[in-house]
């Protein structure tokens, strides 16, 4: 019998399912590769421009009243 389940793949090559308790079985499986989700592309794309922004000491001391373990 043939069963389909929907997996993430994660940077080391392990199959994830994507149903919570779905499990994955040991044994033979054919792969559909699909296309990454194109819905967070622009957050994506920004998050390298915001980072000179974000990765400062001018902006960590203006947030730091809000981290009080630090």
């Amino acid at each position: 019998m043939l069963t389909t389940i929907e997996v993430t793949i994660d940077s080391t090559g392990h199959l994830h399912s994507v149903e919570p308790k779905q499990t994955i079985k040991p044994g033979r499986a054919l792969l559909t590769w699909l296309e990454p989700d194109a819905a967070h592309e622009p957050a994506l794309m920004a998050e390298a421009a915001l980072e000179q922004e974000w990765l400062n000491p001018e902006e960590d001391a203006a947030w730091e009243h809000l981290q009080p373990g630090k």
